[in-house]
């Protein structure tokens, strides 16, 4: 009689554990890898472009955002060309990624014409005019700890 019981406990607790490996199978699940879009209307080895990158890169790490481990980062410049601005911003937001950072007013102007309500964008800025486009454009929740929802 003892045998039977301990047999009942002992699949009891079996089906227990069994039911609970759905759950700890999803709670296991890495985090869905976030998506930026960097749009910058420079070439790639201009040293300005240098500059606003690898302050971009620090700003990410020390916010707990590392490239391709966390976060993925699709850059794209324009080279001073207003065409290939265009053809890069329509680019991006194809891509649609969780945010786009665009530096200077000829990349935040092409963004604003094809971002008025899909993707959010951001927009590093240096000049008054830039500015004065940027407070139309969607605010950035890149400020977010990687284990926060967007």
């Amino acid at each position: 009689m003892a045998s039977h019981i301990e047999r009942r406990k002992f699949l009891a607790a079996l089906g227990g554990v069994a039911a609970s490996w759905p759950l700890a199978a999803r709670a296991q699940q890495p985090e869905r890898m976030r998506r930026v879009g960097v749009l910058i209307g420079l070439t790639a080895d201009d040293p300005e472009s240098l500059v606003r990158v690898g302050a971009l890169l620090q700003a990410l790490q020390q916010m707990g955002w590392t490239d391709a481990r966390n976060i993925r980062i699709e850059y794209r410049w324009g080279s001073a060309d207003a065409e290939r601005i265009h053809k890069h911003a329509a680019e991006l937001v194809a891509l649609a990624p969780d945010v786009i950072l665009a530096a200077g007013t000829p990349t935040v102007s092409a963004l604003q014409q094809m971002t008025r309500t899909s993707t959010n964008t951001a927009s590093l800025l240096g000049t008054s005019t830039a500015s004065s486009r940027a407070k139309s454009l969607p605010i950035c929740p890149c400020r977010r700890r990687p284990n926060t929802s967007w």
